[in-house]
């Protein structure tokens, strides 16, 4: 099989890694920006309360997150959203796109721990399964778990029996690369038609999402398998696919330029694309990080600092992580 089929039922297959809730943080194979600070998705909110306030984006419209893993982006949002103005709890709708029914039950639960019975959240299993007339979509690390594509030099990979192999490539692969000046690393499978699926569903969209990568090919494989928050490139001697097969994480950097591409085709402009660190100082993550602190103890200010300095400094998630804006 090539190394896309191998990758999604890794990921999504009957005993897929992403099959069952998975833990984030401190228990888990890896940090999000989410699982650090709470003021990710407040800085996000608030972005989407300006918008709102500026007529740029609908009240009545629908806030949906993509791949909510339990559900904390979403009802940060939320929580932020009913600080800024009560109101639009009530006239906004709420939504989470997620595949998998262990996970929903586990996002139900938490949104209830949180909200109780005042917010209603619709699940969709699928993007194509929503239908609005606006929607301000938002998603934390998702196109780095689209499966991809192995391209080495004109050759693409096959596994057989957890075993790596080369063939020669298509020449529409071969095309794809050279467009996009790869010789040498990942190319991901499914961005064309989630793209699509979401043009055709929501007539009006704004789409923010933060993933790891950039605009440009390494030419190199980024591809890597996360475990207990240790990193294993693929191609590493030490790592063992049989072993670590639906058992560890197994991600890639994303490159943008597919990213738009993809969404372009199907009518989005770029409203926006820069570094995680740029994007939530825009959205106003000082300024709520300084309201927090005029409400609360010295101590607790300090250690929300800290998870801060986490989500835009260079060194951590600031520089390495991207958000792109992309608006129809």
């Amino acid at each position: 099989m090539y190394f896309s089929d191998y990758m999604n039922e890794w990921l999504y297959g009957e005993k897929g890694y992403y099959r069952t809730f998975k833990a984030i943080g401190k228990s888990g194979d890896f940090y999000t920006a989410v699982s650090t600070s709470s003021f990710f998705g407040a800085s996000i909110a608030n972005h989407f309360y300006q918008m709102i306030k500026e007529g740029k984006a609908d009240r009545n419209g629908w806030l949906i997150e993509v791949g909510a893993h339990q559900g904390y982006l979403l009802c940060d949002m939320i929580q932020w959203l009913y600080t800024c103005d009560p109101t639009l709890v009530k006239s906004l709708k709420f939504g989470i796109v997620e595949r998998q029914p262990d996970v929903r039950e586990a996002q139900r639960a938490y949104i209830a721990s949180r909200f109780g019975s005042d917010v209603e959240v619709v699940h969709f299993e699928d993007i194509s399964q929503v239908n609005v007339a606006y929607a301000f979509v938002v998603a934390n690390e998702i196109f780095d778990a689209f499966p991809c594509e192995l391209y080495k030099e004109g050759k693409i990979a096959t596994v057989e029996n957890h075993t790596i192999g080369w063939e020669e490539a298509s020449d529409d692969m071969k095309a794809l690369a050279e467009k996009h000046y790869l010789q040498t690393g990942e190319i991901a499978v499914g961005y064309d038609a989630f793209a699509k699926a979401m043009a055709k569903g929501i007539k009006q969209c704004d789409f923010v999402t933060f993933d790891y990568g950039e605009k440009y090919v390494r030419n190199d494989f980024s591809i890597r398998i996360y475990r207990k928050h240790e990193t294993f490139p693929l191609f590493d001697e030490a790592v063992d696919l049989a072993e670590s097969f639906q058992k560890d994480d197994i991600t890639y950097d994303v490159n943008f330029s597919q990213v738009l591409e993809a969404f372009e085709a199907e009518g989005f402009q770029e409203a926006a694309y820069e570094t995680q660190a740029r994007a939530l100082i825009r959205f106003g993550l000082i300024e709520i990080l300084e309201q927090f602190a005029r409400q609360t103890s010295q101590a607790n200010y300090l250690r929300e600092a800290d998870k801060i300095k986490t989500l835009i400094a260079p060194t951590m998630m600031g520089d390495r992580f991207k958000m792109i804006h992309l608006k129809r």
